[in-house]
């Protein structure tokens, strides 16, 4: 491995938030049943033609701007010609020749280490039909069937420059992308739901050489680590291809997660997609103020918010990369913060129990019933010593599930924590007394005999004592 580089180049298709199609007005609602949200338009029926959905120009725009690209003011749309059974019209409407935004960037981690990824265009196009198969995949199926629910879909397809060099590279780019997407309202970003797919080209070359080998596409990865993967499998089979004195195919291969490997499809070796103008609708005009206004309504991203959380919070590097790589839990942490200003224990509370329950219980945080007002509530209560940190993950368990308020649940539980020194003497009189040993081992010198003793009143008032005044009576008594 060390003799070859790899060299990759992924391109992302991205559906656009928008509540209607491309070129018509038939809903982008998931999950309907297969075909039942289409039209002469989105059918590509003949006489049918289709008028562009401004709102999907808007998003294209704003995800060019999030990804510091060039908008192109004067664009048009071109028919990409292929034959495949998920395209209705036998050509994909796309932006071959004049993308809406180009020349852009963006900047991933790995291992510590700053790169920067050259984005080479983002560009409008339509999304065409789904193949449903029998089987598990087309290589094993009987027969398949085509939903054309999606074709029509808003896409933005985000093309890099081939500057990565490894699966591991590619992931961080990937996250960092949907980040971004996901801060600017462009797409929902789900993958399991198609609203963001990618397929990488992927080529090897001897090591310190410039040139470009053989590129094969490698499609039907559903998840950054599915992405991983299948890169670093490609990589090693290209390699060993060479290293037997045989010749890398141009072809599209696809990923079969269960086998972790790729498998060929259909032969790229001389692509001809006879691409021309679409000229059944009009070019796209956009004015620099426009433009101006749609960059007004990008939000706070990525980057500049974790240089806020850590620079104006304190927060370490890892809490505020945890926070950030989420949009959702980004605006849970500023909205908790409003109402409780300790940012490092929020932080805490949700890079701790908070992930912990959405990912035990398989959930998105807007399915949940905590909500920052809550989070705070329990954190004051923590504060104030009304409940334990430990009686705290209890209660924040259950505001999690039902939604009850933190100082609600406290009270029916009859969790309130005994912080009265009058109430607790008599208790920790009784455990010194039945525990001698442990007495012993204290005052002979071993710190770790005080935990024992603290336990024992925290058993006897079933938790409810408070363990730092329990544990500063303690070592009162025993001199």
């Amino acid at each position: 491995m060390s003799r070859y580089e790899a060299v990759i180049g992924l391109e992302v298709h991205v559906e656009l938030k928008t509540k209607s199609k491309l070129f018509c007005g038939c809903s982008t609602e998931f999950g309907q049943e297969p075909n039942s949200i289409v039209c002469p338009v989105c059918l590509g029926l003949p006489g049918s033609t289709g008028v562009l959905n401004k709102k999907a120009v808007e998003l294209a725009v704003k995800a060019g701007l999030a990804l510091n690209c060039e908008i192109g003011t004067y664009t048009w749309f071109d028919r990409k010609n292929y034959f495949y059974p998920d395209l209705p019209k036998g050509f994909q409407i796309s932006q071959v020749f004049r993308p809406i935004a180009y020349k852009g960037y963006l900047d991933i981690d790995v291992n510590g280490q700053n790169k920067r990824v050259r984005i080479t265009r983002a560009h409008l196009e339509e999304d065409p039909g789904k193949l449903i198969h029998s089987g598990g995949s087309i290589t094993n199926s009987r027969s398949t069937n085509v939903d054309y629910n999606r074709s029509g879909m808003p896409l933005i397809e985000i093309v890099s420059e081939p500057e990565l060099h490894s699966g591991e590279e590619a992931k961080a780019y990937l996250e960092k992308l949907k980040a971004i997407l996901e801060y600017t309202g462009v797409s929902d970003v789900k993958m399991e739901q198609g609203s963001l797919r990618c397929d990488a080209n992927v080529s090897v070359r001897p090591a310190g050489t410039a040139g470009l080998g053989t590129k094969t596409e490698i499609k039907n990865m559903n998840s950054f680590r599915a992405v991983q993967r299948a890169i670093e499998y490609e990589a090693k089979r290209q390699i060993g291809v060479l290293e037997d004195g045989g010749r890398v195919i141009q072809e599209t291969r696809g990923w079969d997660e269960n086998k972790g490997e790729t498998l060929s499809q259909r032969n790229k070796e001389n692509p001809d997609y006879r691409c021309f103008i679409e000229h059944d609708l009009a070019p796209i005009g956009l004015t620099q103020q426009w433009i101006e206004e749609v960059k007004a309504t990008i939000p706070e991203l990525p980057d500049a918010r974790r240089k806020r959380l850590i620079h104006e919070h304190g927060l370490p590097d890892y809490d505020a990369g945890v926070i950030i790589s989420s949009f959702g839990l980004a605006e849970f942490f500023d909205a908790t913060l409003k109402k409780y200003s300790d940012a490092k224990t929020i932080s805490n509370w949700i890079t701790g129990e908070l992930l912990r329950l959405l990912n035990a219980r398989n959930v998105e945080l807007n399915e949940t019933k905590i909500t920052p007002g809550r989070l705070a509530a329990l954190l004051q209560l923590i504060e104030k010593g009304t409940i334990s940190n430990k009686m705290g993950k209890e209660v924040f368990e259950e505001v999690f599930e039902t939604g009850k308020e933190p100082e609600q649940i406290v009270k029916e539980k009859s969790m309130l924590q005994i912080s009265d020194e009058g109430q607790l003497t008599g208790i920790i009189t009784e455990v010194i007394a039945g525990n001698p040993k442990s007495v012993a081992d204290f005052k002979s010198g071993k710190e770790q005999a005080i935990g024992f003793l603290v336990g024992q009143v925290m058993k006897a008032t079933k938790g409810q004592a408070n363990p730092g005044i329990v544990n500063t009576m303690i070592r009162e008594r025993l001199g």
